[in-house]
C-alpha cells in the first residue's frame, strides 16, 4: 500500500501542479480560450482554484517526503477533495456535466491517499 500510495501522491501532484500553473499564470484571456467558464467569471477565482491546487501538489508530497509534520499530506489530500468537489457543484451548475467525471477521478484518488495515510500506511514523524 505504501508504494500505490507513493505512485497515486506523485501522480495527483504533478496533474495538480500542471493545473494550478495553468491557471495561475496563463494570462486571462488565453485562459478563457481553454477553458470555457473562465470568461464567466471574475478573474481571480481561476487564480484562486490555482493557487490551492498547486499548495494542495505540495502537501501531499512534501510533509511525507521529509516526515515533518506528515499528517499535513492528509490534510492536503481532503483540501483538495474540497476543491474537486466546489468544482464538481460549479460545473454541474453550469450544466457541464461532462467536466465532473476529472473532479470524481482526482477526488477518489485524493480520498485513497488519505484513507492509506491515516491508517494502512500511515508515514511516522522524525523523532
Amino acid at each position: 500500500m505504501n508504494i500505490a500510495s507513493w505512485i497515486v501522491q506523485g501522480l495527483l501532484a504533478l496533474a495538480f501542479v500542471a493545473a494550478g500553473f495553468l491557471k495561475t499564470f496563463t494570462p486571462i484571456d488565453q485562459l478563457a480560450q481553454q477553458m470555457v467558464w473562465v470568461p464567466d467569471v471574475p478573474s481571480w477565482v481561476p487564480r484562486l482554484a490555482g493557487i490551492a491546487e498547486i499548495l494542495g501538489a505540495i502537501g501531499l508530497i512534501v510533509p511525507s517526503l521529509t516526515r515533518i509534520q506528515p499528517k499535513m499530506t492528509v490534510y492536503a489530500a481532503y483540501g483538495l477533495i474540497a476543491v474537486m468537489v466546489l468544482a464538481a457543484i460549479f460545473h454541474l451548475s453550469r450544466g457541464e456535466g461532462s467536466m465532473v467525471v476529472p473532479n470524481i477521478i482526482f477526488s477518489l484518488l485524493a480520498g485513497f491517499v488519505a484513507w492509506v495515510r491515516t491508517s494502512k500506511a500511515p508515514i511516522a514523524p522524525k523523532s
